[in-house]
């Protein structure tokens, strides 16, 4: 009597014996996406689901859809394991008991012969972002911050130096403590050196420490940030500030882990995984001259793109609601005025976003954030299905002149020159009907 599944109960049972050694959630699939046996990391990790995930599929159980994930514009890891028949691996987003979870996803084949008969998949979830608003750390949902955050979990466990690129404001500390986090060396220290707020004079010593009189001042020996990161992860943020004539150092320490204190005789060394980061053009400033090609291709074994946030624009509420409600009273903002936000192109990023945000927040009386509460800038950005038509040159000032003033609208329209029924006319048309 042939078995009624190509992996029969008895296979099944072994392989599921098998994966309860697994520290890591893992499942069992058959080639027709069904879930046929979890082991009790999943059960452990995914309680509230676990019970009811037998026999469905996993992208019911998983993402809530009604059909598999290259069917609704994900990247299905069980189609490319079976046309590969080989492992496959991608980051989703699924659901949890706790909510939506970021998910490395790691999927390989059951071979009998060279039939694909069914799939195990192991499932971590990632700890250094959230997919909703959460009090601290990285936000995001959106496809590019997603991309970037898979660039993160691969590169994590290795050695490999990381080159992460991206404008001013776009989280580069907070990736490079995920690259720290996601590490065999999470234990060790995160040590942060600002290139760009290092005079020259000062960088050789406070990156490689000195001993006591090597200039004057120098009252005791001091380790620099080098020997601090030992066992851990250096991150040089701004990395092509550094110095011309410092970077010939930078680059010998890097290769060789060596390293001399100012004003001493004796190579140290010191053990630690590199992450660099910028918002330069780097392979311009190495036409010109002023970053060291070599330099270059040791830092940048593995560069990772970091989204500006109009690239990821639908993580925009998530940002807004973590941002307000990390500090205080929650507050919620206005339709009217996350339109303005959607609008705005954000040339500070995260940064600015914040900014404006803990702005609006002082200037709230209530429980939410209003569309005059938000900086002229942003005002006289365009709302969604009105590109093109603009505004008039004098709108920003007016913005702005109405922002500063304390008294009656009366009052500003007398400093203005112009009738009160005008004012209103006009202000409402900005969004500032009140």
């Amino acid at each position: 009597m042939s078995d009624p599944h190509p992996l029969a109960e008895g296979r099944l049972a072994a392989l599921l014996s098998y994966l309860e050694q697994e520290t890591q959630p893992v499942i069992v699939m058959d080639t027709g996406y069904t879930i046929l046996g979890a082991n009790t990391a999943y059960r452990r990790q995914f309680g509230a689901l676990a019970g009811s995930a037998l026999g469905r599929k996993c992208y019911q159980v998983s993402h809530g859809y009604d059909q598999p994930c290259d069917l609704s514009g994900e990247h299905c890891p069980m189609r490319r394991a079976q046309e590969l028949k080989g492992p496959d691996r991608v980051l989703h987003i699924h659901h949890t008991p706790r909510g939506p979870e970021h998910v490395d996803v790691e999927l390989r084949p059951v071979l009998e012969g060279s039939d694909v008969v069914a799939f195990v998949e192991r499932l971590s979830t990632v700890r250094s972002a959230s997919a909703q608003a959460s009090a601290s750390g990285l936000v995001g949902r959106s496809p590019a911050f997603v991309a970037a955050l898979a660039a993160v979990q691969r590169v994590a466990p290795s050695d490999l130096p990381v080159l992460l690129q991206g404008e001013s404001g776009t989280g580069k500390e907070l990736f490079a403590r995920a690259v720290h986090e996601g590490s065999g060396r999470a234990g060790g220290p995160f040590v942060v050196v600002d290139c760009s707020g290092l005079p020259e004079s000062l960088f050789e010593s406070e990156l490689f420490g000195y001993e006591k009189g090597a200039f004057t001042g120098a009252q005791q020996r001091k380790p620099g940030l080098v020997e601090t990161a030992a066992g851990g992860t250096l991150f040089l943020d701004e990395i092509g500030d550094v110095p011309l004539a410092m970077q010939v150092k930078l680059l010998r320490l890097i290769e060789s882990g060596s390293f001399r204190r100012v004003g001493g005789l004796e190579t140290r060394r010191s053990d630690f995984r590199l992450v660099a980061a910028t918002h330069k053009p780097l392979r311009e400033m190495l036409r010109d001259g002023s970053f060291r090609q070599d330099l270059y291709y040791r830092i940048s074994a593995f560069p990772i793109h970091l989204p500006a946030l109009r690239e990821r624009r639908d993580d925009l509420p998530m940002l807004v609601e973590s941002i307000l409600g990390r500090s205080g009273t929650p507050l919620r903002i206005e339709p009217a005025a996350m339109d303005r936000l959607r609008a705005y192109d954000w040339p500070g990023n995260i940064r600015e976003l914040r900014n404006v945000l803990e702005r609006a927040r002082l200037l709230a009386d209530g429980a939410s954030v209003r569309l005059e509460q938000l900086p002229a800038e942003l005002l006289a950005a365009a709302v969604p299905g009105t590109a093109g038509r603009g505004r008039a040159p004098d709108d920003l000032a007016l913005l702005r002149r109405a922002q500063a003033h304390d008294g009656s609208r009366a009052q500003l329209a007398a400093e203005l020159g112009m009738s009160e029924r005008t004012l209103y006319r006009r202000l409402k048309a900005l969004g500032l009907g009140r």
